[in-house]
């Protein structure tokens, strides 16, 4: 009995992977024929999709395209044209070169740094001589670093006078 159990059992197992291969079978080709299913319904519509373009540019001819967009071309120039013409001012100093005029006013504002540099006083050397050891200096020496309170009124005064001739140089 066990013997027969046994046989049996080999049967089963070996049915069973029959069965399996058979299913494994089954289930490829049911694959395959979905990708077939697939592949013939994209293959359609891409027909469909190629009749209607050529449809499309049935009435379409590459010469006349070509010349529209030379066309078109030609139109924006023309309307460039007209708006940069429109935009530049006529007449109001255009003749002139802007590097010559820029030249100029460099020179005019050199002249009247020059006539400024003119008038400048530049404070008299001190008579007195220098302490040889360092030590404590009266105020007017220091010029160099602050203001001299020996000629302060004086400096004051020029000062106004260089801003008074800046403001009528700017204006």
């Amino acid at each position: 009995a066990a013997l027969q159990a046994l046989k049996r059992k080999k049967r089963y197992e070996k049915q069973l992977s029959q069965i399996d291969g058979t299913l494994s079978t089954i289930e490829f080709q049911r694959e395959a024929l979905e990708n077939s299913h697939t592949n013939t319904e994209v293959l359609k519509n891409m027909g469909y999709a190629a009749q209607a373009m050529k449809k499309v540019h049935e009435n379409m001819d590459l010469n006349k395209i070509d010349d529209l967009m030379q066309d078109i071309t030609e139109q924006q120039d023309v309307a460039q044209e007209i708006s940069d013409a429109i935009s530049n001012r006529a007449g109001f100093g255009d003749e002139f070169d802007e590097d010559e005029l820029m030249a100029e006013l460099e020179e005019l504002e050199q002249e009247e740094l020059n006539k400024g540099m003119r008038n400048v006083r530049l404070p008299s050397v001190p008579s007195t001589s220098l302490p040889s050891r360092p030590g404590k200096l009266p105020a007017c020496h220091f010029t160099f670093l602050m203001i001299n309170p020996c000629s302060s009124t004086r400096k004051r005064a020029e000062d106004e006078d260089e801003m008074k001739q800046l403001a009528a140089w700017a204006s």
